[in-house]
């Protein structure tokens, strides 16, 4: 019997929107052969949504809703052990953009820099840099290097470089984001 693998369902669900259904939702085995880490498991359970003439700031609100309905259904609260932290889901989560987070930890605003500056900055942050990386890796570098792993509480991080997500809409306040 030929078996197939999913590698994702959001192609599937765009269609039914571009078709004309207004918001539509899957929960789907995904796998997915990105290499193996500590944070990339090949193998998983998501669940997708689209909703047409929505925007971000709605899915936000939707996703902390169900975030925080889920937490007080399963545990009765919203403060879940999770390791050694409580994770607290409660609305609203915190939103920061991949700019502010990155001056926060490491004090220093590269919302304006050309991709030279971002280049002396990695290198002034002791972050390895390679020829080939444009102005949105660079900055996805600083962010992993010196924001994310400090955000454990729930936390929408947004308005990333159009560079590192060409197919996705671009924000009222930058087009560059």
């Amino acid at each position: 019997m030929p078996l197939y693998l999913r590698i994702a369902n959001e192609l599937y669900l765009k269609r039914l929107i571009v078709g004309g259904f207004e918001g539509v939702y899957e929960f789907a085995k995904d796998f997915r052969n990105e290499g193996m880490d500590r944070t990339h498991n090949p193998e998983f359970t998501v669940m997708e949504m689209y909703v047409a003439y929505k925007d971000y700031e709605w899915m936000m609100n939707a996703t902390e809703t169900l975030l925080e309905k889920v937490a007080m259904a399963l545990h009765g609260t919203t403060e879940v052990p999770v390791g050694d932290n409580i994770i607290n889901f409660k609305a609203p989560f915190r939103r920061v953009t991949m700019y502010e987070a990155i001056q926060e930890h490491t004090g220093i605003d590269i919302s304006n820099m050309n991709e030279d500056q971002l280049r002396d900055t990695c290198r002034s942050l002791g972050i390895h840099v390679e020829p080939s990386m444009g102005k949105g890796k660079l900055v996805d570098e600083i962010f992993g290097a010196k924001a994310e792993g400090h955000y454990i509480q729930p936390t929408f991080i947004t308005d990333y470089p159009v560079e590192m997500s060409p197919l996705t809409k671009n924000t009222v306040a930058n087009p560059d984001w």
